[in-house]
């Protein structure tokens, strides 16, 4: 059965080509929708340049035809969908409801199931569960907008166990590679060889997913920055780190398994210590993203403190114990790298138009982000540019993404095919004794 999808506003403003992504079934915008569109166009934060990018679309596609009647979403098929501006709608069959956007979305959707009767389902796309619980009160399908969701519930782990005999495990040892038949193990996924017979006997490796081999690692027994590995994700994820032929990094985990700390503390390696960046430059969103930190008092500096203080922190402790051996210009303050241009730390809502080349990109908090803006984070990488995102899907601050919607678990799911790409999945706390405990009890 062909459907009619209702589009919310905070659709739109998330992702501007989310009409498109609807194939054969027809799209309808309220014009409640557009007039709250139109109320964010001057913002220059991501929801004022959707806002801008959703009326270009628009005015676009009027060429072809008139919005009110119906206009092809594709050109050149014959079961395209379509796109409709709906300009009014039979308020009464909401009964005493307020007339705000929601509400005129909600009367839109049943006017619209009242004219289609069972020859068309009609279905309202909205982040709003609000709106999905009222819509489901007036007996009117509601859904999320799924195209970009990931199942978290079965999200790559980037860690692999296989159970396999023990002459295995002594070939592995003796050639520091095993040839793998297990089609499912992907690009750059870790894998610990276990002793089918003796669950304490084990072996782990990277996989070489142009070579088809599984290779063995020498774990960095020495640390970096004074920072060890404390478990095998912290150690596979070091792995990952400091592979420059690895250029997209992925880190989840929840609060106190060592994703940022490790992040940093392999950047500050990479560039001060191997010099095969220019520069460290470590980046986290001001929620909401893009909102003109000019608004808070004080200069540059003084704005971004409070946004960034989790970053100042990690550095602070990478910067004062376990620094045996290094010189004095480092052991002192972050602030001394940052004046020598080696360290930049810096908000993301300046990130659009700028090429990076050669630096080593931490993003931190980037399961607040979209995945429209992870893309445009993705794509200022420039000629020998490594990213590193960490964040913890489960700690959404952005009202309109969750868990599953969100860019960090967008990207590990579209990357974990790729040879230049690697994910790690953190499940242990090591902050603290009292940390652990709080994040498995409360």
């Amino acid at each position: 059965m062909k459907k009619t999808f209702v589009i919310d506003t905070n659709i739109l403003l998330n992702n501007p080509a989310s009409i498109f992504k609807f194939d054969d079934n027809d799209v309808v915008i309220p014009i409640s929708v557009i007039e709250e569109v139109d109320t964010f166009k001057k913002d220059l934060s991501e929801n004022g340049r959707n806002a801008r990018e959703v009326s270009r679309i628009l005015d676009r596609l009027r060429e072809r035809g008139t919005l009110s009647a119906g206009i092809p979403l594709f050109e050149g098929r014959e079961d395209s969908g379509r796109l409709f501006i709906n300009l009014g709608a039979d308020f009464e069959l909401v009964g005493r409801l307020a007339q705000n956007t929601d509400n005129q979305i909600l009367a839109v959707a049943l006017t619209l199931q009242k004219q289609h009767g069972d020859s068309c389902k009609v279905v309202i796309i909205t982040k709003d569960s609000n709106l999905r619980i009222k819509a489901d009160a007036f007996n009117v399908a509601a859904e999320d907008f799924e195209a970009d969701k990931v199942d978290i519930n079965h999200m790559y782990k980037g860690i692999s166990t296989l159970r396999v005999g023990g002459e295995v495990i002594n070939q592995f040892y003796s050639r520091r590679e095993l040839k793998l038949e297990d089609k499912t193990i992907l690009p750059n996924q870790f894998v610990i060889l276990e002793d089918e017979t003796d669950a304490n006997q084990f072996v782990y490796g990277m996989y070489d997913g142009q070579d088809q081999v599984l290779r063995m690692l020498d774990p960095h027994s020495e640390g970096v920055w004074g920072i060890y590995p404390r478990n095998i994700e912290q150690t596979f994820a070091l792995e990952a780190l400091l592979d420059d032929n690895i250029r997209l990094v992925t880190l989840s985990g929840g609060a106190g398994t060592g994703k940022t700390l490790m992040a940093i503390a392999a950047g500050l390696t990479k560039t001060t210590d191997d010099n095969e960046y220019h520069k460290l430059l470590v980046a986290r969103p001001i929620f909401p993203l893009g909102k003109d930190i000019g608004f808070l008092p004080g200069d540059l500096d003084e704005k971004l403190n409070p946004w960034m203080q989790p970053i100042f922190d990690n550095l602070e402790l990478l910067l004062s114990g376990g620094q045996q051996g290094r010189t004095k210009r480092f052991s002192k303050s972050y602030q001394e790298l940052i004046n020598q241009g080696i360290l930049a730390i810096e908000p993301l809502t300046y990130i659009r138009g700028r090429s990076l080349p050669n630096q080593f990109f931490i993003v931190d908090e980037a399961q607040n982000l979209t995945p429209h803006e992870i893309k445009t984070i993705l794509t200022r990488a420039g000629e020998g540019t490594k990213i590193v995102l960490t964040g913890d899907p489960y700690q959404i601050d952005n009202p309109y993404i969750d868990s599953e919607s969100n860019g960090m678990t967008y990207v590990i799911e579209k990357f974990k095919n790729e040879r230049i790409a690697a994910h790690i999945t953190f499940n242990r706390g090591e902050r603290s004794e009292l940390a652990t405990l709080a994040a498995a009890l409360l």
